[in-house]
């Protein structure tokens, strides 16, 4: 993971062996609350000991290489060491499911059908990202399968590819659930086009028009008063998620001088104080992100308010519930936690 950061240049003014002695967060200038480490490692704890044999997480109405991700990415967002630590063993069966999960010739991971198709190949494609350049290649693979299996950069090659080939299918410039859908909705979108942006970040090459409709997707979805709708034509609401989403589309694809950007984060900045609402993990692992990117100060505010409803919810095997199963929810509670770390790449300002 140090290797990873230096290459980001996060810790380039550091000599490694400083780099090496420092608490996760230090660099950053801040120390990482008691509450948001106990509960993180208990999190961490529950999602060990409930990974299967063959690397995935099941039990819940969502499941797949996107949950996988989700709980990767996890493991990666704290700072423990991903080859040596203690839950290296999860994070590499995590990462060989995910890469084994892809369609060689489309290169979607985890089918070309379902209703959470997309939603996996976006969640998916976001945790190699993260891993590509700290996690080792020579620790992933067994020296039996090491010659059979692509690398992680070569899977990332492959699903960046896949997103673009459905994105050409779609009138919208968007994504739907299915890789040849035609028509579009933000939240599926946003899954992908974070991946993407996170591909880009990570030295993928992702092509600029791919970047270009998709934020245009987002635009012609949010409106003036920073709402963002659902599908189709119109149709705003007052979704916590769906704005969060498109604020930090915009944020990540660098267009933070975008009226609709401003627009969003104002929406949010707002509404500090007001429930996530419906699913609500899935809403705060993306709120966390994006006032995170938009106001720090708001977040800080936000912040402390998660950690305190997130203490009194977590349960006695360290699992969050929600609509997705403990599983997902774990993941996405814990990574909305996560930018007290600011570890992942994807986690930047």
């Amino acid at each position: 993971m140090i290797q990873r950061l230096c290459t980001l240049g996060l810790l380039a003014c550091l000599p490694f062996s400083a780099a090496q002695a420092q608490y996760p967060t230090a660099q950053m200038g801040d120390v990482v609350p008691r509450d948001v480490r106990e509960l993180y490692e208990k999190g961490l704890k529950y999602l060990a000991s409930s990974q299967t044999e063959g690397g995935d997480w099941s039990g819940g109405s969502y499941a797949g290489p996107g949950v996988t991700g989700m709980a990767v990415m996890a493991f990666l967002a704290s700072g423990e060491d991903p080859n040596f630590g203690i839950y290296s063993g999860n994070v590499r069966r995590g990462l060989r499911n995910i890469v084994q999960s892809q369609d060689p010739n489309t290169g979607i991971l985890g089918g070309q059908t379902g209703h959470t198709s997309m939603y996996n190949h976006g969640f998916a494609m976001l945790a190699l990202a993260e891993a590509y350049g700290s996690v080792h290649e020579a620790s992933l693979w067994t020296s039996a399968d090491a010659n059979a299996q692509r690398s992680l950069g070569r899977s990332l090659e492959l699903a960046v590819r896949g997103a673009v080939t459905s994105q050409k299918k779609n009138r919208f410039g968007g994504w739907r659930y299915g890789p040849d859908a035609t028509d579009a909705d933000t939240s599926v979108s946003g899954a992908v086009m974070v991946g993407l942006l996170a591909a880009r970040n990570a030295g993928i090459e992702v092509p600029d028009e791919a970047i270009d409709r998709g934020v245009a997707y987002f635009k012609s979805m949010t409106s003036p008063s920073g709402q963002v709708a659902y599908s189709g034509v119109g149709g705003f609401d007052d979704s916590v998620a769906r704005i969060s989403i498109g604020t930090l589309v915009y944020a990540v694809a660098r267009r933070k001088d975008m009226p609709e950007f401003k627009a969003t984060l104002s929406s949010l900045t707002t509404r500090l104080e007001q429930p996530a609402g419906a699913y609500q993990r899935y809403a705060q692992y993306y709120q966390a992100q994006a006032l995170f990117q938009g106001d720090v100060e708001a977040w800080e505010k936000w912040n402390r308010q998660l950690i305190t409803e997130l203490k009194a919810d977590q349960q006695d095997d360290g699992s969050f519930s929600g609509q997705f199963g403990k599983p997902a929810d774990t993941s996405l509670s814990l990574l909305a936690m996560a930018l007290n770390f600011r570890f992942l790449p994807i986690y930047e300002r």
